[in-house]
């Protein structure tokens, strides 16, 4: 398959798209809608240590917003009739739209980002090495090459980072630092929110990635995890993302609990960190598809306990939850502002944001796939699905991921570009551009992070 070049839902272009002109921001000032590019990025302060709670927490959140009002009802497409009929964008709709807005206060919407591929390195990267990346896409992969993030961005944070996993939750033991190093987060948050105002609001993402990473390997993966007794560790660890609210006797034991393994100390740290920066709803939102990624993980659990092999269809809607949705989801405030509450709620809003989760997903699936069929045990993923439930070879089941992956893509692209067309509002068109950089950055970290993944010799 011919690469498709660069997204537009990720381009950058110079501030003046002929359709997105003075009209559009007039139409979201009319409606009571303030442009996120008003008073530009606010820089979180750095928080000092965090401690464990002793009473109502004191929030410090990036940005004040009032309730703005729906400009437009949004259809949501559903694959009924009525969305059949409905008008579809065209492709230079598509690129027109989601290049972003133009006009009076909307130039601090735009973030510099190269239209050229990053091109291929002659070696292997190294574990968050901050040279040109390695490693092959997946042929027929449809995806958007990205330039290399910024290499001076990638050595701090990845710096800060291993210093926080380190020094202040004391996350992981000496002999795991290679597979920590390995993991190449810092190349990956920089190169998933370039429009990030600073390292403070790229630690941020990095904090939570890491810590959810640390759950899943621990209660769920490799390092000791198991599906018996999954649910009340899950449980238990969730209660450092949302807290508990119990009686004086009982709560010091719950405080202690949450100091007592690294995934928990790894949570509550990266939560108290994320709920300084954000306001409210954005923390509540986060905390709202971390259960849903919890969920996600007992599903698994639950299949692997019993040894089933879920329907495709059933594969597929466990994976609408465990999946990266979590991280998309709060593109806002690492970037700085914040999609209003009642606009990220919207359902075609809902839809967008799912259908980059598990595209991006399944991304995972098929990068890994050749890394988990050496682990212990059988590990699900969909190509092995699809070659159990369909009767197929491996490599035909493999190729067919391939195109439900392709066919997500589309669908989210699609979907996205509806949305942009319906509700016409700065922060909506800056969010989408956000999600749809994070696809993109994310197929290029599983793609160039040649330490952990290798492609499967179908071709």
């Amino acid at each position: 398959m011919p690469d498709p070049g660069p997204s537009p839902l990720q381009s950058s272009l110079p501030a003046a798209a002929a359709s997105f002109g003075a009209h559009i921001l007039a139409n979201a000032l009319a409606a009571g809608v303030e442009p996120a590019a008003g008073a530009g990025p606010v820089e979180p302060s750095p928080p000092s240590p965090p401690a464990l709670p002793t009473g109502p927490p004191v929030l410090t959140p990036a940005i004040a917003h009032a309730p703005v009002p729906v400009p437009v009802p949004v259809p949501v497409p559903d694959g009924s009739a009525a969305a059949a009929d409905a008008p579809q964008p065209s492709a230079a709709a598509l690129e027109r739209i989601l290049r972003g807005p133009s006009g009076l206060g909307t130039e601090s919407l735009h973030w510099a980002r190269s239209e050229a591929a990053a091109a291929a390195g002659s070696a292997p990267a190294g574990p968050d090495a901050s040279g040109p990346a390695a490693g092959r896409p997946i042929p027929g992969l449809y995806h958007h090459p990205v330039p290399d993030p910024d290499p001076v961005r990638v050595e701090e944070l990845s710096r800060r980072i291993k210093a926080w996993a380190l020094d202040e939750v004391s996350l992981y033991p000496e002999d795991w630092e290679d597979q920590f190093d390995g993991f190449s987060v810092g190349r990956y948050m920089v190169a998933c929110h370039p429009d990030a105002p600073s390292i403070d609001h790229l630690m941020l993402a990095t904090r939570l990635m890491v810590a959810e990473n640390a759950v899943d390997d621990c209660y769920c993966e490799d390092h000791g995890g198991s599906p018996i007794g999954l649910g009340g560790r899950l449980l238990l660890a969730h209660t450092a993302l949302d807290p508990l609210h119990t009686t004086k006797e009982y709560a010091p034991q719950w405080e202690a609990s949450l100091l007592s393994d690294a995934p928990r100390r790894a949570y509550r740290s990266a939560m108290e960190y994320f709920v300084q920066a954000s306001t409210p709803s954005q923390a509540d939102r986060y905390r709202h598809d971390m259960a849903r990624l919890h969920m996600g993980y007992l599903a698994e659990g639950a299949w692997a306990q019993t040894e089933y092999v879920p329907e495709v269809w059933e594969y597929l809607a466990m994976r609408q939850f465990n999946n990266f949705r979590p991280c998309p989801t709060i593109t806002d405030t690492v970037g700085g502002y914040e999609l209003p509450a009642d606009l990220h709620a919207q359902p075609a809003m809902q839809r967008v944001i799912a259908l980059a989760g598990n595209a991006t997903t399944i991304v995972n699936d098929l990068y890994s796939y050749t890394k988990e069929l050496v682990g212990p045990g059988r590990h699900l993923n969909l190509p092995v699905v699809i070659a159990e439930r369909e009767k197929c070879s491996d490599q035909d089941a493999y190729l067919k991921a391939v195109e439900v992956h392709n066919d997500l893509m589309r669908d989210f692209e699609a979907a996205a570009a509806e949305l942009a067309l319906a509700c016409p509002v700065p922060s909506v068109q800056r969010f989408l551009r956000g999600v749809a950089v994070w696809v993109d950055g994310n197929h290029y970290w599983h793609q160039t992070n040649t330490y952990r993944y290798s492609l499967p010799d179908f071709w």
